[in-house]
């Protein structure tokens, strides 16, 4: 029969045993809980008492481990519940079993009976008959730094919020210093909060702690710090002030772990052949929300790579991306695996032949979010990648031009890692000359299959397909 020429080819077909096998016998289901975990074997393991519930206290989790020992398991699937899943999962995995963590959305119960000992039973099921996949876990390495990174980020939101509650009592006196000062918690704002809070009073006084590199004059500074000082506001600014201190001090705290375990991360890692290369910039402007410490050198040195020369990816995007990737990119077999699993791929949905919706997942993927702000940061710079967002976004929107943008990016990203790739930007007319080539070969080949030819306006030669 002949294919519709509207219809997309079908895919390969997959290969699967005509019944269910039994993939995984020695697989156990673990459904989680904030009092209890409830823990299902197979019934020829323990035929008295297949599914038991146990505590979630530390004792009682090295009983789960221990009774699942005796029961010859050697695979628990469980779903990932809020944090709960976390201390059995590490205590299993000292165990030697290997514990998957799978999507919730992936084990919907069958209509029925909704219960914990039915969820358990449900997921043994389904892990003994191969039909579950585990969730990305980096290496406990990796582990480790990506909750030092991820506490980080928790301190710079809570530090971001004081500033916030700043301004508003700036705002609650009149004292219009967000309006002169770029940033009040720069070397100008916050000298002069500091005096605000001390007691001083005086807006020409004040406006004396004025950087030179400030663009308002001292006039204006001391314009816009004649305000109303009543006594309750400058109690909340001093304490919000205070507040925000403490987080500066725990950042710093945190940014020493981060340094410390990121060097012990490098040590025992042989130098990679290769040199680090130079910085891209001679000066580069770091924001105030990232660390001091030098990250290039140990990230070289653990990777074998430095991420930090593709664009739009500086040393802390580098060090956040390793945090929630790793370094292994053996976990996803192509770097086609690795975009759908970031969803910076399309999910296409086929139905009949036709091709009913390309959508990319909605997702709160960290290492995507991570990619997009890089993509982002591209729009107006002078790279191909630049260029490339900019052709997108003026055809089919900057959203998706963000999203197709990430996915070069992270393909970029997996190739370094797998040292198939030392990125060079060839720049933006490089691209745009590359582009126009391309264009211009589709369209002599569509005139020639039309009967046309093209023709140059500047030398009159006739272009050949």
């Amino acid at each position: 029969m002949k294919q519709h020429p509207r219809r997309r080819p079908s895919a390969t077909p997959r290969t699967s045993p005509a019944a269910l096998d039994h993939i995984n016998p020695n697989a156990a289901g673990l459904d989680c809980g904030s009092a209890n975990h409830v823990v299902a074997v197979p019934p020829d393991r323990d035929p008295q008492q297949p599914v038991r519930t146990f505590a979630t206290f530390t004792g009682d989790l090295h009983r789960l481990a221990d009774w699942l020992v005796v029961c010859r398991i050697t695979h628990v699937a469980m779903e990932a519940t809020g944090v709960y899943w976390i201390p059995v999962f590490e205590i299993l995995e000292e165990r030697g079993l290997t514990v998957s963590l799978v999507n919730a959305r992936h084990v919907k119960n069958v209509p029925g009976r909704k219960s914990d000992v039915s969820d358990a039973e449900w997921l043994r099921d389904l892990h003994i008959m191969g039909l579950l996949r585990g969730s990305f876990r980096p290496a406990d390495e990796i582990v480790a730094l990506r909750a030092y990174l991820r506490h980080r980020s928790t301190l710079i939101e809570g530090a971001s919020a004081h500033v916030q509650r700043m301004q508003k009592a700036l705002v609650q006196m009149n004292v219009q210093l967000p309006l002169v000062v770029s940033d009040i918690t720069g070397m100008t704002g916050m000298r002069i909060l500091r005096d605000i809070v001390a007691g001083q009073r005086d807006p020409r006084m004040l406006a004396q702690h004025r950087d030179h590199r400030c663009h308002a004059s001292e006039a204006e500074i001391a314009a816009a710090l004649t305000g109303h000082y009543r006594p309750e506001h400058v109690l909340v600014l001093a304490q919000h002030l205070a507040l925000y201190d403490a987080y500066q001090q725990q950042l710093l705290a945190c940014d020493g772990a981060i340094a410390t375990h990121l060097a012990a991360l490098a040590a025992p890692v042989p130098a990679p052949a290769a040199p680090l290369p130079p910085a891209r910039t001679a000066r580069r402007t770091r924001t105030g929300n990232e660390p001091t410490f030098e990250m290039r050198t140990p990230l070289h040195r653990l990777t074998g790579t430095d991420l930090s020369q593709i664009d739009g990816i500086g040393p802390y995007t580098a060090l956040r991306l390793l945090s929630e990737i790793g370094t292994d990119m053996s976990r996803w077999p192509t770097e086609h695996h690795f975009a759908s699993w970031l969803t910076l791929a399309p999910r296409n949905k086929i139905s009949g032949g036709r091709l009913l919706s390309s959508r990319t997942q909605p997702s709160a993927n960290r290492a995507a979010g991570i990619f997009r702000m890089a993509a982002m940061a591209l729009g107006r710079s002078g790279t191909a990648l630049g260029a490339f967002y900019r052709r997108l976004s003026s055809r089919i929107g900057k959203a998706k031009a963000i999203t197709a943008t990430a996915r070069k990016l992270a393909i970029l990203v997996y190739r370094a890692l797998k040292g198939e790739l030392v990125y060079a930007d060839p720049g933006a007319d490089a691209y745009d000359a590359h582009h126009r080539t391309q264009l211009t070969r589709r369209l002599r080949h569509r005139a020639a299959k039309l009967g046309f030819a093209l023709v140059s306006l500047d030398t009159g030669e006739v272009l050949q397909s």
